[in-house]
């Protein structure tokens, strides 16, 4: 008998109705006011059979495809365009297929960060510590990357997951901290000079539920800077960053992903800034990032999003003030943007964490760039 479930970390799905070999679900949307496309659910008691999966509401199946995992999401793969109908997608299960896992994208979930910090227990240049412990109990990772002693000249601040899932950006993520962690020059020039603070899940209960988190009730993450914030993890951010700051802050860096599909939305970009002067330092950085991109996927500075252009408007931003719009405000900030890294292709080429790894190297590379042109 097929069983479809989302019992996992990060799953998501609602299964309507078994007929045969064709299975009826739907993304569960919970605490979010429109529609959103994130899903993740694990198929056992399939093997030798082909079944076609069927969404019911939106079309929530992305360009390359669901992703596949067959060993429990440690690994993806895009299952491709040819597997999909429309609103559905088939797949052959192999005799012995016992967990086969699908996606929108390709999900990273704690045990994905918990892989990455095991590499460099061992590393002077990284110390993890808890920001705070969310609602239900988890904890809120705080990872101080680079120099650590005190005497960095510059200090960056990197935060990713305010939306829980938008997963691509956390593998861009590791890259980054990759590289400012490497023994090759790179490395050591950020471990010589830069103290960085990342928040690689700043939704963490959204993360390991397997919630949408793009405008989540009664308000998204990304629009918590003001007020009273709603969620404890952004009332805890902005209260230890200025401090932590101590006038040596130079680059804040939110990382997301856009859209399911189409146009911009198939691009790496910035999200320009409503205010002159930082617009013109993204556009400085952006133009360093595309001379220093060493990977495949293409970056152009021409594709970044300018204030009054598309969605990019004071009226998106009228729930409430987003990080990067709280980060630039800090004293000593030159730099405060966000990245917005595609789910499943960059134009022609195709995303993986791999690739997303690289370009996280590339953005560490341009950071050494612009942030030597102030020491």
């Amino acid at each position: 008998m097929i069983m479809i479930d989302c019992d996992f970390p990060g799953g998501n799905i609602i299964a309507e109705r078994i007929d045969g070999d064709d299975v009826f679900l739907r993304q569960d949307l919970r605490d979010t006011d429109r529609d959103w496309f994130y899903w993740y659910f694990r198929v056992r008691g399939a093997a030798g059979r082909t079944v076609r999966f069927h969404f019911t509401g939106s079309n929530v199946i992305g360009t390359r495809g669901p992703g596949m995992s067959e060993d429990c999401g440690v690994t993806w793969c895009w299952l491709g365009n040819d597997a999909v109908d429309g609103q559905s997608f088939v797949y052959a299960f192999a005799n012995d297929a016992d967990d086969v896992r699908f996606s929108f994208g390709m999900p990273y979930v704690q045990a994905d960060l918990d892989r990455f910090l095991a590499s460099y227990v061992d590393s002077d240049y990284l110390v993890a510590e808890t920001l705070c412990e969310t609602r239900k109990g988890r904890d809120v990772e705080i990872l101080y990357v680079g120099r650590l002693d005190g005497g960095a000249d510059l200090r960056v601040l990197i935060a990713a997951r305010h939306h829980c899932c938008e997963m691509m950006q956390s593998y861009v993520l590791e890259g980054m901290m990759a590289a400012i962690l490497g023994e090759d020059d790179l490395g050591r020039w950020f471990q010589g000079r830069v103290e960085c603070l990342v928040i690689p899940f700043v939704d963490k209960d959204g993360v390991e539920d397997g919630d949408q988190g793009k405008n989540r009730k009664p308000r998204d993450h990304n629009r918590d800077y003001v007020g009273e914030s709603v969620h404890i993890e952004t009332a805890v951010i902005r209260e230890r960053v200025p401090d932590w700051s101590a006038g040596k802050l130079k680059v804040a860096i939110d990382l997301h992903c856009p859209w399911i599909r189409m146009n911009r939305n198939e691009t790496i970009y910035l999200v320009g800034s409503e205010s002159e002067a930082p617009w013109q330092e993204q556009i400085r950085f952006s133009h360093i990032l595309e001379a220093e991109r060493t990977g495949s996927l293409p970056f152009f500075a021409a594709d970044n999003l300018p204030f009054g252009v598309e969605w990019n408007t004071a009226e998106n931003y009228a729930a409430g003030k987003s990080f990067g719009r709280w980060a630039g405000e800090l004293p000593g900030v030159q730099l405060a943007t966000a990245i917005e890294f595609p789910y499943a292709n960059v134009g022609d080429l195709d995303t993986s964490p791999e690739l997303a790894r690289v370009f996280g190297r590339d953005l560490a590379a341009a950071l050494k760039v612009y942030l030597e042109t102030m020491v």
